[in-house]
C-alpha cells in the first residue's frame, strides 16, 4: 500500500518510550500555530513511499522498540496508518499516534477507529501554542492527551 510521506526518522528516543523510528506522514488539516512540522501540512507535498518497504527497513533494525506515526496527520491516511500499526505489530514492535483529532472523533470515523485497534498509545489533540509546555513528557501542550488501550477498548468492542 501506497503512503504520502514528509520523512522518516530511523532513531528516536522523544517521540515515545524506548528507541523508536518514526514516520511522518504528509498532510494536515489543523494547521496548529507553532508546529514544529510545518512543512508536512500540504498533502501533494513529501513523496510516496510502499508501507511494506518502510516495515521492511525500520522493523528489520532489532533495537528499534517500536514505531510512531506523526505527521502531518497520519489518520488522513487512515489505509496506510493502519498496514503500518499492523505490520509493525506482526513483527513485535510496539505503536505510538500521534493525532491533532481526539479520541472521541477518532471513534467517530470506523476507517481511523480500525487503527486504533494496533496501537499501544495514542496522543490525541491538536498542539495549543497558549497551552505549550515543554515539561510534558511526549506531547508539546498540556491539552494533548496521552492514552492507552484502556481509554478506548470499551468502546470500539
Amino acid at each position: 500500500m501506497q503512503v504520502r510521506l514528509a520523512g522518516i526518522k530511523q532513531e528516536s528516543v522523544t517521540d515515545g518510550f524506548g528507541l523508536r523510528s518514526v514516520i511522518y506522514f504528509q498532510g494536515c488539516p489543523h494547521h496548529c500555530p507553532g508546529c514544529h512540522n510545518p512543512e508536512s501540512h500540504d498533502p501533494t507535498a513529501g513523496y510516496p513511499a510502499e508501507t511494506d518497504d518502510i516495515l521492511d527497513l525500520l522493523c528489520s533494525n532489532r533495537l528499534i522498540d517500536g514505531i510512531t506515526l506523526s505527521g502531518g496527520e497520519p489518520l488522513l491516511q487512515p489505509q496506510a496508518a493502519l498496514a503500518l500499526a499492523r505490520g509493525a505489530r506482526l513483527r513485535g514492535k510496539t505503536v505510538w499516534l500521534y493525532t491533532g483529532f481526539t479520541l472521541d472523533a477518532i471513534l467517530a470515523d470506523p476507517a481511523q477507529r480500525l487503527v486504533l485497534s494496533y496501537t499501544d498509545v495514542l496522543v490525541d489533540g491538536v498542539f495549543v501554542l497558549a497551552e505549550r509546555d515543554l515539561s510534558l513528557p511526549f506531547r508539546g501542550s498540556r491539552n494533548q492527551r496521552l492514552l492507552t488501550p484502556t481509554a478506548w477498548q470499551a468502546l470500539i468492542g
